[in-house]
């Protein structure tokens, strides 16, 4: 297992993937492995979502303390660009974000608490596994919206219309909340 910084406590996991004339082998998860490359996290959850067209954007999410999650993220089918935003106000990356693009191949992306996060769909059919170490909290969640002015996020939509749920789509904005944030 190889695990690269992306990004302020953001990681990249690369595992083996074995492939022969029948496709592929990859281990998605083994906590000794994890915890020896330092992400100990106890995952509790783990969500599936499926997306049908590229252009499909889901976030920017985060949710507020004690219910704060890290993930753990990997692309099953397709691929997606991943957008992390720090928002842990001690951090040298106050307010920052970064991207990557990823499919199945890619490995795996960790992103600590403290970080909203989101993606874009580059393909149909795209398929988008994650392990979270806290249980959803409907009363604790929160989150930007995906064209918020404050981040400008370029989104990679190659002059298509975005596809966004009426929730996502009426997100705060960064500058109505960060005083209300509570990572």
């Amino acid at each position: 297992m190889i695990t690269e910084n992306l990004f302020s406590d953001v990681l990249l996991i690369k595992g083996d993937i074995f492939e022969d004339i029948r496709g592929s082998f990859s281990e998605i998860y083994n906590r000794e492995a994890y915890n020896n490359n330092g992400i100990k996290n106890s995952f509790l959850q783990d969500n599936i979502s499926f997306s049908k067209d590229p252009g499909t954007i889901r976030g920017l999410h985060f949710q507020n303390s004690p219910f704060s999650q890290g993930k753990l993220l990997r692309v099953i089918k397709g691929s997606i660009e991943d957008f992390f935003i720090d928002l842990r106000p001690s951090s040298s990356t106050y307010e920052k974000f970064s991207s990557i693009k990823l499919n199945y191949k890619s490995g795996s992306i960790y992103i600590p608490h403290g970080f909203a996060h989101g993606f874009c769909t580059l393909e149909k059919d795209t398929i988008v596994m994650y392990k979270v170490d806290q249980f959803y909290s409907k009363k604790h969640e929160s989150g930007i919206r995906w064209n918020d002015n404050f981040f400008r996020i370029n989104w990679p939509l190659n002059n298509i219309e975005p596809i966004i749920s009426e929730k996502d789509a009426n997100l705060p904005f960064w500058d109505d909340i960060k005083n209300k944030t509570d990572l």
